[in-house]
């Protein structure tokens, strides 16, 4: 085991340091086990209550856990460097590490966090598939604060993962009753004064740029691009930028509704912060009806047009514009819908509210996050 040593960390002005007593510069390797996961191929799972993990999350379920404790996942293969936390019983497959808790040496929560931060995911060994080698992951330099102050790091930035965790499964759950009551009033049919009209009518469904045609000029007046693969799972220091200079209803804002058409096939209320729609995805808006009406609608027929896609000989398929011409709606009276207005609204304006707090706090986190991880912000012990 290298030697470890306290060390001066950051700076309150230009060469005045400031001394972290008992924090302590060492190797990954002397202080965490990156445990190889077990093969698992898909034909032998038994179907269970145990997450299986795979560099890319939870993959499954199980009826045997390798891991019979709390642990962390770190992606080995494919996606490299990701960080997952399990808080129950687990089972790795083999594209992954996994490291066991040990409260004399780290608190897991902050090794989650530090993990997190550590850039793992730069490691990739020269392969055709992504690898993380775990020497290579051994040898990075890292900063360990004593424990108690471990903790007390952990559990500000727990607190932020909490409240946007809690914030995520109630939109889940407004989503569910909003899902339930458009099913509750649309599924029989129409009413005998409501009107029938194609899902192009309701709604403009506009189409994003070529970005690639609009590359930023600087490093101000730029904004991320929202691409299919975002869509799912965010945008990251890894997308791509274009100018902000762009027409203004190409610029897709928290709250507004994103449809991707081609590949894999979504409609989302988008979470993030603003960017620029590529092609492949729609913005849809409405100046007559109100968002839930055409947001549900579209959610109404995406299985349908994820089958026409899937059945396109292409190797990325896709829905055409004739399609959302083919795809029906009912209109109610104004009365009726605005009565039903009445408790959409609110469920969604709710949603797009919570969104919005979740990007204020994950920004925060991020923020916080190396600043705590450097000694550069300290936690009062």
């Amino acid at each position: 085991m290298n030697e470890w040593r306290e060390v001066e960390l950051g700076k309150v002005a230009e060469g005045v340091s400031i001394y972290r007593k008992g924090w302590q510069e060492c190797k990954l390797g002397d202080v965490v086990v990156l445990n190889y996961g077990k093969s698992l191929p898909e034909r032998s799972r038994k179907e269970g209550n145990i997450p299986v993990y795979s560099s890319t999350g939870i993959t499954g379920w199980h009826n045997v856990a390798l891991v019979s404790t709390k642990g962390l996942i770190v992606g080995r293969k494919g996606t490299i460097g990701k960080v997952y936390k399990s808080l129950t019983p687990f089972f790795p497959i083999d594209t992954a590490y996994y490291i066991l808790p040990n409260d004399e040496s780290y608190n897991l929560d902050f090794m989650f966090y530090l993990l997190s931060n550590a850039g793992l995911e730069e490691l990739n060994e020269d392969s055709a598939v992504p690898g993380l080698n775990r020497d290579t992951a051994y040898s990075q330099n890292i900063l360990l604060p004593p424990i108690e102050e471990q903790k007390a790091i952990a559990s500000v930035l727990s607190a932020l993962d909490d409240k946007i965790d809690l914030l995520q499964r109630q939109n889940r759950t407004l989503e569910s009753l909003a899902q339930a009551l458009f099913r509750h009033w649309f599924s029989d049919g129409a009413g005998e004064d409501w009107e029938e009209k194609p899902l192009d009518a309701i709604a403009t469904f506009l189409n994003g740029l070529a970005c690639q045609k609009y590359p930023p000029e600087n490093e101000i007046d730029r904004l991320p691009v929202l691409k299919i693969k975002d869509l799912r799972s965010g945008l990251s220091e890894q997308s791509d930028w274009a100018t902000s200079d762009v027409p203004e209803e190409y610029i897709v804002e928290n709250g507004d509704v994103v449809f991707s058409w081609s590949g894999s096939l979504m409609v989302k209320i988008w979470d993030g912060n603003n960017c620029v729609l590529n092609q492949h995805l729609f913005k849809v808006t409405s100046e007559q009806y109100p968002k839930w009406f055409y947001y549900f609608w579209t959610v109404h027929h995406l299985q349908k047009f994820i089958a026409i896609a899937e059945s396109k000989a292409t190797t990325m398929g896709h829905i055409k514009r004739a399609d959302l011409s083919s795809s029906m709606t009912f209109i109610p009276a104004q009365a009726e819908l605005d009565e039903m207005d009445q408790s959409f609204a609110p469920l969604i304006d709710k949603i797009v509210l919570n969104n919005q707090q979740i990007a204020s706090l994950t920004a925060l986190r991020d923020t916080l996050l190396p600043k705590l991880m450097s000694g550069e912000v300290r936690v009062r012990v």
